[in-house]
């Protein structure tokens, strides 16, 4: 801009002689400012010094905070532009940050990334242009800050449903206190009366040979075998919010084996597409979250079609126990669930089965748009007709004595903490 605002001087300044001392001796000054400008910049060998500090892995499907620590070695003001170099999978080719630092200052600057797939993500260098208050040149300095950060199920999740699940702020979060249905408890001791025991419980021979009020106390059952079942099939590739609904998966099963280990149950899981893998065996050990974790982290499919026989037969061979089975898979129609509904009765025998599938968030706000000319009214008619066929699809699993959850891919593991919940109230298993 200086050196157009210049040239504009000098074109006039052959129509007016008396000028042309002015334009060269602003030409002298912008050249001056620029020598001074780089001798500024440039003396300093180090300038600027950069750190990138990264997480040691990412949560898939949340955001992820990555700092960069800059600190400034000049003895006068800076203004910096940052550009990080992110991984692939994010394809962002603008991302700048712009920052102003005071002499010997030391500032942390924070950013936020999202991350949709699993697996690896691959930090390039870290670049900083350096410029004075004049801003006539910019110094780049690049730090070589390559990395690799491995991007596992939403771990920040399990943390977050970790602490809502065993307090009393479930309400807030949408999980909904379940009465206690039956007597599902196991005996633990005796114990003396205190106000608000259940008299109920009072030990009669307890109490008459201790001659004080004694009452037996009980505790929930536990040790029940919790498998989550994943398809890996063509069905769950459909994506909302830029997660596939594998994904939503996989974090839900991370949230839901970990509650159930704190409620004193064995969880396990496995996956299948055209054959069972990725098998962990329920149990409860201190290892089993890490095993867990690992496990899907490296869940790898091509989304092919989905053999449901083949699962029904792995279950009956190789899980003995009665168990609760959360089935991660998705129908559409009630054709796609007639084609596979033997099979999962069948596994219902035998278990406490209980179907998950998802709503089509993006059909469902179609549905409730205006509709202003004749064609989308027909196109409104048949998204709420694949709506209702959906909730066909529950009351015909329903008819069966299946379970099942029918839930927004975002509020899947809000819903199968909820249901799991109710299951160990109702002692279904």
């Amino acid at each position: 801009m200086l050196l157009f605002s210049l040239s504009i001087v000098f074109v006039v300044s052959f129509f007016v002689p008396n000028l042309y001392s002015v334009s060269k001796l602003l030409f002298y000054i912008l050249a001056g400012s620029l020598l001074i400008d780089i001798f500024f910049l440039y003396r300093n060998k180090t300038g600027i010094e950069a750190e990138r500090i990264l997480p040691e892995k990412l949560s898939n499907g949340d955001y992820n905070n990555i700092e960069i620590l800059l600190r400034n070695r000049y003895r006068l003001k800076t203004r910096l532009k940052v550009i990080d170099e992110l991984p692939v999978q994010w394809q962002r080719r603008d991302f700048e940050i712009y920052q102003s630092l005071d002499p010997s200052q030391e500032v942390k600057l924070t950013y936020q990334v999202r991350p949709t797939e699993r697996g690896e993500y691959h930090f390039g260098n870290l670049n900083v242009f350096v410029s004075t208050l004049l801003g006539l040149v910019a110094r780049r300095q690049q730090f070589s800050a390559e990395a690799m950060v491995p991007n596992y199920p939403s771990f920040l999740q399990l943390k977050k449903y970790d602490f809502i699940a065993f307090s009393n702020r479930l309400k807030f979060f949408g999980l909904k206190k379940i009465r206690r249905i039956g007597h599902t408890m196991e005996f633990e001791q005796i114990k003396e009366y205190v106000a608000g025991d259940d008299v109920r419980n009072i030990n009669w021979k307890a109490t008459a040979k201790k001659n004080d009020l004694m009452v037996n106390q009980f505790q929930d059952e536990k040790s029940q075998p919790v498998y989550s079942v994943i398809d890996k099939g063509r069905v769950m590739k459909m994506p909302f919010n830029y997660l596939s609904l594998l994904d939503y998966a996989v974090n839900a099963t991370l949230v839901i084996s970990n509650i159930a280990l704190k409620k004193q149950d064995k969880a396990g899981m496995f996956t299948f597409s055209r054959k069972v893998e990725d098998r962990v065996v329920a149990q409860r050990k201190s290892a089993q979250m890490n095993l867990i974790l690992e496990t899907l982290y490296n869940i790898t499919t091509d989304f092919s079609e989905s053999d449901f026989s083949r699962l029904y037969v792995d279950i009956k061979r190789n899980v003995k126990q009665r168990s609760l089975l959360l089935l991660y898979t998705n129908f559409e129609t009630m054709d796609a669930l007639h084609r596979q509904l033997s099979y999962l009765q069948a596994i219902n025998k035998h278990h406490l089965l209980v179907v998950v599938f998802f709503e089509n968030t993006e059909l469902v706000d179609f549905a409730h748009q205006k509709a202003d000319n004749t064609q989308q009214i027909f196109e409104k008619t048949i998204a709420e007709k694949f709506i209702y066929e959906k909730k066909l699809i529950v009351n015909e699993l329903h008819k069966y004595g299946i379970q099942s959850i029918l839930t927004a891919p975002e509020n899947l593991t809000v819903n199968t903490i909820n249901k799991y919940l109710e299951i160990k109230a109702r002692g279904l298993i």
